[in-house]
């Protein structure tokens, strides 16, 4: 081979290298800091009208938080006028045993009137939907939210 040959190729072997390491980088950056949630959130796409009957809405003021779907299902903590914790540390009111959940992840609280939900900043974000909150949310009886692969709602 021509030493041209060969400078050529351990350029792009180097080109090829560095490429890797700066992907490397950039999964481990957005692990340690987390993604950043656009500041204004996105309008939700509008579904084709179902042809099955319109789901009533739930009547009453919810007394119960509970988990209905993830590693922690079933688990329940009575409303009071506090705001509720939830997520893997030790000060949540339910302490979920969910490896995508922050340790200080979301707050369900009243003004008396209404529950609202609110993202602490955690890194993988709390879903309304496929929403994701950025601003305390107000939430009623049956809406799930979804935090990591766990799912709460506020229940009679």
């Amino acid at each position: 081979m021509s030493e041209l040959t060969l400078t050529l190729i351990k350029l792009g072997f180097l080109a090829v290298l560095w490429l890797f390491v700066l992907s490397a980088v950039s999964v481990i950056r957005s692990d340690i800091f987390g993604t950043k949630a656009p500041s204004t959130p996105r309008p939700a796409k509008q579904k084709a009208p179902a042809k099955s009957k319109p789901r009533k809405a739930p009547r009453g003021n919810p007394t119960t938080l509970k988990i209905v779907d993830g590693p922690n299902m079933g688990q329940s903590v009575p409303l009071g006028d506090g705001p509720i914790l939830l997520g893997r540390g030790t000060d949540a009111a339910i302490r979920l045993d969910d490896d995508y959940v922050s340790t200080r992840h979301a707050r369900f609280a009243t003004n008396g009137e209404q529950w609202f939900v609110e993202d602490l900043g955690s890194t993988n974000g709390t879903y309304l939907g496929s929403q994701r909150i950025t601003t305390p949310i107000p939430i009623g009886l049956g809406i799930q939210v979804r935090l990591g692969k766990t799912i709460v709602e506020l229940q009679k």
